[in-house]
């Protein structure tokens, strides 16, 4: 595919919602380099990452940043960075985790930080199952690293076992 702008091949395909339908480009890198750098007026709904950083900049040195950045949730082993950087928590209890630094940022967006909306009908035995899957299977990958295969055997029993359970069901 060609550049929309040039004749030179596109290598990225960019899709943005313009008034609530996608428009598609095809751009080569300069193009694109371009495209991406050019100063638009802020967008309306502000991106996850543009609001994280803001919240953040507020009153938050870099060094108080970087000690922030390193971090990580005991469930699931993310750290506050790659949350910043994919904009997705690992597992329910980064909630818990990072509730001082996400309490800000969810009443931005949401406007409140309570869930009053709709249950999950996939899950509605609640995360309790999830987060201890999650954990044991950051365990047991660590135990695999470590080369501990004795643990990382019984730890794979283990989610064997959970995954095999049937959910609780409430009468």
């Amino acid at each position: 595919m060609k550049c929309q702008q040039c004749n030179k091949t596109a290598t990225f395909h960019i899709t943005e919602l313009t008034k609530g339908k996608p428009q598609e480009l095809h751009l080569c890198e300069e193009h694109a380099r371009q495209y991406l750098t050019q100063e638009e007026e802020p967008a309306v709904a502000p991106s996850l990452a543009g609001v994280l950083a803001q919240q953040l900049a507020v009153g938050q040195t870099a060094e108080e940043l970087a000690k922030l950045d390193q971090r990580a949730c005991p469930v699931c082993g993310i750290t506050f960075y790659e949350f910043r950087n994919q904009g997705r928590l690992g597992c329910p209890y980064d909630y818990v985790c990072f509730q001082a630094e996400l309490d800000p940022l969810i009443v931005n967006i949401h406007g409140e930080t309570e869930h009053v909306g709709k249950k999950s009908a996939r899950f509605p035995e609640g995360t309790e199952k999830r987060t201890q899957l999650i954990r044991l299977r950051r365990e047991m990958k660590e135990a695999i690293d470590d080369e501990d295969y004795e643990l990382a055997s019984k730890l794979r029993d283990d989610i064997r076992k959970i995954e095999e359970s049937p959910p609780h069901k409430k009468k």
